[in-house]
């Protein structure tokens, strides 16, 4: 706690000290078109005094420490006729400037594209990170999971169809290793309503991949990477609405609507919906009750997957006064139903099992740039979730892949059970979280940020048919606090550097099992430091090396200390993992001819990981059935290697791929207890892909039918090479499993009118239908096709 009270006072010092320095005039605004949309990045100039600054994403910008007297400000952007205005600046002088710039309208035969995307700018950070342009994937009818997994470095790793549990893995680091945020929020007590893999990309604006080292801002116990969902937060009226159905009775909705008046009211809504019966086709090997052995493998449709999830997220507030650029309530409402057809393999199968969920969770949201005085921005987000989770299994019999069943108790069929274990097990995780960002810009080129996330999780629990179960009585409590630190310095746009510190701190209440049903209660206290360096130098405009360091730790996550009551059992002994992560870069945009450009990006990550946390699947149950396991292992290194390609022709064609290669060893010479060398040391994770990829095109050919209509022909190759299943040394040549190569094809056809009004969408997904996996004998959806219709309206 000490440290924690260093952190604070020295905020507060320097709160104390800028907020009576400043005693000069300010200048502020909105720059935006004729039409009233902002325009992001417009350069604001004092002409008799050379002071710059940038307008921000909403067209707001603010100039302080201004001595009073008539000045002349230049404003300009790329596109727009710049534009000179001359005011005052005087002790009264309370004006927001409201500055409108015309469209520089230019005839010529070909175009260069100079301005950057928000995505792109994103990408010259110093850390490694990749940017997802979400808005360029609106028309199409991805999750935000399908939209990752085609970024370098990332495999999001799905049991089944839409709905499915799934296992986010980001250059060999997974799950919890890999922390997920949306809008700088941890989605650690969204709830099962609120996963990458049922929400709609229309959600997002961008999607930003942190690989390795995450900036001090986006707090949290990353150990691997991070993945920050950006939601659209765009100024005036607009709404987005779209509806897609496809193959295996699949329905997907999404409602996107935003209204902030003049007077700075604002209300912002999106909601959407996902059905599907997930009844594709697999090849497997049914049980045969009779003779007690399998038939051979065959295609069968999955009979008992069917899912289905609403979620609606509402703010409202105000935005663009002077106590707060931005001060919101809300309110985030959803639920789920989830059939569950088999377990962590395709040998167990359920026909009456299910999950259910819902999340009710009440939203807090400030933000106020130059808060007291320039320079000083502060970030406030709260919320906590009142949600429930259920879990049921009262089906008292067994099932195979052809739909026959018996019951589980021949001799007695009415007995009660259920396919796993008799349970109508209903819980409340409770957790919330608080997070506070505070930075100051001590001057253009240097800046500091505070951050601190508070997390809380308390599961309470009972069982319908075992009330008075003593396990359920047992506490599951973690409270979380990480605070962290950092400097940020830069010269001429050219070099950039961060420095951090981080405090990771995390206090339990757990149970261990002494005998069988008897239990003792265990209490914890953990706290690490941990820092890093990132920086980056331009060498050009058009080439940038980046590299960055970082101590880091991650502390257990809940459903790996208490299980997740279907298929994860939990593990309260696990320890906190720690990795000293290194990251080299180089981004290169090579411009061939005019409107000709090749995009190239590599990069090199290596990880030394200690306690490294990782799932297995465990050894058969007394009811023959399979639980996914957590446990450390002593040390793993991984030395990774990803690059992207992208090549554009003018605005009619673009072509790219990625490839990654991960070498993730067990370097863990000795196990505890243990005296002689490991069996599987230097032997490879299992289950794990090592080397994969993607491949991407597009053609867009423009004005089909009439002026603004864009009809665009796609393309899409995902290559994961195979793998093998367990530990390859524990194991001869011939029982060595291993997952095959795979190989899928995806191809869509997008239609858009009237510069993007309506929009329809074809798309074909596993055109050759090949037999999928991401997790043993798992199998993804067969081919499928699916249509999309989106419409989209913005006014002033």
């Amino acid at each position: 706690m000490s440290n924690l009270k260093i952190i604070w006072l020295s905020l507060y010092l320097i709160i104390s000290f800028t907020a009576y320095a400043q005693q000069r005039g300010e200048i502020k605004g909105r720059i935006s078109t004729t039409s009233n949309t902002p325009i992001e990045g417009a350069t604001i100039t004092i002409l008799e005094t050379n002071q710059v600054t940038q307008a921000d994403k909403s067209g707001l910008f603010s100039i302080k420490n201004i001595a009073f007297a008539n000045y002349t400000i230049r404003v300009s952007a790329v596109g727009f006729k710049a534009k000179d205005r001359t005011f005052l600046i005087s002790q009264k002088n309370t004006e927001v400037l409201s500055i409108k710039l015309a469209s520089q309208q230019t005839t010529m035969d070909e175009v260069e594209i100079v301005a950057r995307s928000e995505a792109k700018e994103i990408q010259k950070q110093p850390f490694n990170v990749t940017a997802i342009d979400a808005k360029k994937l609106y028309n199409t009818t991805m999750d935000i999971g399908q939209a990752l997994n085609r970024v370098s470095g990332v495999r999001l790793r799905e049991s089944g169809g839409v709905g499915s549990n799934m296992n986010f893995s980001l250059n060999g680091f997974s799950g919890n290793q890999v922390k997920l945020f949306v809008d700088g929020i941890p989605m650690d007590n969204f709830g099962s309503s609120f996963q990458l893999n049922n929400i709609p990309i229309n959600f997002a604006e961008r999607v930003e991949v942190y690989k390795g080292v995450v900036p001090v801002w986006l707090g949290g116990d990353a150990l691997g990477g991070a993945v920050n969902i950006v939601t659209k937060n765009q100024p005036g009226k607009y709404l987005d609405a779209s509806y897609s159905y496809g193959s295996f009775n699949t329905h997907k909705t999404s409602v996107n609507a935003g209204y902030i008046a003049n007077n700075g009211f604002t209300m912002m809504l999106s909601a959407f919906q996902n059905y599907s019966d997930n009844n594709y086709l697999v090849n497997v090997r049914s049980y045969n009750f009779e003779t007690g052995k399998f038939y051979p493998a065959e295609r069968r449709k999955r009979f008992h997957d069917a899912y289905r999830n609403e979620t609606l997220v509402y703010n409202m507030g105000v935005s663009n006064k002077k106590y707060a650029d931005q001060l919101l309530f809300g309110i985030t409402l959803g639920q789920n139903k989830k059939e569950i057809q088999t377990g962590n393999t395709m040998e167990d199968v359920f026909g009456g099992r299910e999950s259910q969920g819902n999340i009710v969770q009440p939203t807090f949201k400030y933000i106020k740039r130059n808060l007291l005085t320039a320079g000083l921005d502060v970030t406030i987000n709260a919320r906590y979730n009142f949600g429930t989770e259920r879990s049921l299994d009262t089906v008292p019999r067994r099932f195979t892949w052809t739909g026959e069943s018996i019951p589980k108790n021949p001799k007695d069929p009415n007995a009660p059970g259920g396919e796993n274990d008799l349970t109508d097990y209903r819980y409340k995780n409770n957790n919330g979280n608080l997070t506070a960002n505070i930075s100051y810009a001590i001057n253009k080129n240097n800046s500091i940020m505070i951050n601190h996330l508070l997390t809380t999780f308390d599961r309470k629990g009972k069982d319908h048919y075992y009330p008075d179960l003593e396990v359920n009585k047992l506490p599951r409590k973690t409270i979380k606090n990480i605070t962290g630190i950092g400097y940020r310095t830069s010269i001429r746009d050219r070099w950039d550097a961060n420095i951090f510190l981080k405090n990771y701190n995390q206090n339990g209440k757990y149970f261990n099992e002494l005998e069988k049903e008897i239990y003792e209660n265990v209490e914890i206290s953990i706290n690490k430091i941990g820092y890093g360096l990132a920086t980056s130098y331009f060498l050009n405009p058009d080439i940038q090396l980046k590299a960055s360091y970082e101590k880091a730790y991650r502390l257990p996550d809940n459903t790996e200390l208490f299980g997740d009551a279907i298929n994860i059992s939990g593990n309260p002994g696990l320890r906190p993992e720690s990795s000293d992560n290194i990251n080299l870069g180089l981004s290169y945009a090579l411009k061939l001819q005019k409107n000709q450009q090749i995009i190239i990006d590599a990069n090199y990550i290596f990880r030394n990981a200690k306690d490294f946390i990782r799932q297995y699947v465990g050894p058969l149950s007394s009811n023959n059935k399979r639980e996914l396991k957590s446990a450390n292992l002593r040390s793993v290194r991984n030395n990774s290697v990803d690059i992207n390609l992208k090549y554009y022709f003018k605005n009619l064609f673009s072509v790219g791929g990625n490839m990654t290669y991960q070498n993730l060893i067990n370097t863990t010479k000795v196990e505890p207890s243990q005296i002689i060398q490991s069996s599987i040391y230097k032997d490879r994770m299992p289950n794990m892909p090592y080397l994969y990829g993607n491949a991407d095109a597009a053609y867009y050919f423009h004005n089909v039918g009439k002026q603004n209509n864009t009809l665009t022909v796609g393309y899409n190759l995902q290559y994961i090479h195979e793998f093998f299943l367990d530990w390859p040394s524990l194991a001869t040549p011939s029982q060595r499993y291993r997952i095959p190569t795979q190989v899928s094809h995806d191809v869509n056809i997008i239609y858009s009118l009237a510069s993007g009004k309506y929009n329809i969408a074809l798309e074909c997904n596993n055109l050759t239908d090949a037999t999928r996996f991401d997790n043993f004998e798992m199998q993804k959806p067969s081919r499928s096709f699916n249509i999309k219709f989106r419409y989209f309206i913005r006014t002033k």
